[in-house]
């Protein structure tokens, strides 16, 4: 887990030592990677989420792990991965779920339904933004817009069912035809 109050640190230090902010390698940080930094000094994230960086040397990909403590999803383990492109903010990261699960905005490949990953996306959003869009999709899953139909015509129309096939899903198991690994926390 990376430490974000050492990262601010490290900022601190490279603008007293000369003023000029530099990616690794002495290399010119990109405006990508330079607004990425700033998102990331400035993340509020919820008690329910948690940031990981495989590489410490790259803000541009990374994951976050949301376990949600309320709705159908309680107790789960949700991992996506974030890819920033050079083209951020203009372009929204790329989002996809690791974790199969049994969602209406979350197909089985792990491409994610979320407005302000498409359509909607505006370059004064941040990842914070995302990220509680994200933690959003699993309290109040919106049946409106699926991207797993099944899944989304379950929820409509039966509820208990929908609840039923969730936390099969979680514990492990079969939906369907479909076989969900467990990710229960």
């Amino acid at each position: 887990m990376i430490k974000l109050f050492s990262l601010k640190q490290q900022k601190k230090d490279e603008e007293s030592a000369g003023g000029n902010r530099t990616g690794a390698g002495g290399k010119k940080a990109s405006a990508a990677q330079l607004r990425i930094q700033k998102d990331i000094n400035e993340l509020n994230l919820p008690k329910t989420c948690e940031i990981n960086f495989p590489d410490d040397d790259d803000l541009l990909n990374f994951r976050l792990i949301i376990s949600p403590d309320e709705g159908f999803y309680k107790g789960g383990k949700f991992v996506f991965s974030f890819k920033v492109g050079q083209g951020y903010p203009h372009d929204p990261p790329k989002v996809k779920c690791e974790t199969m699960v049994y969602h209406p905005n979350i197909d089985l490949e792990g491409n994610v339904c979320l407005n302000i990953l498409r359509e909607d996306w505006k370059p004064v959003l941040t990842v914070n933004s995302i990220i509680y869009g994200l933690q959003y999709l699993f309290l109040e899953p919106n049946p409106e817009d699926p991207l797993n139909k099944e899944a989304a015509e379950v929820l409509q129309t039966n509820r208990r069912l929908f609840e039923q096939n969730v936390h099969r899903s979680l514990r492990g198991g079969y939906v369907g035809a479909t076989y969900f690994e467990r990710c229960l926390k």
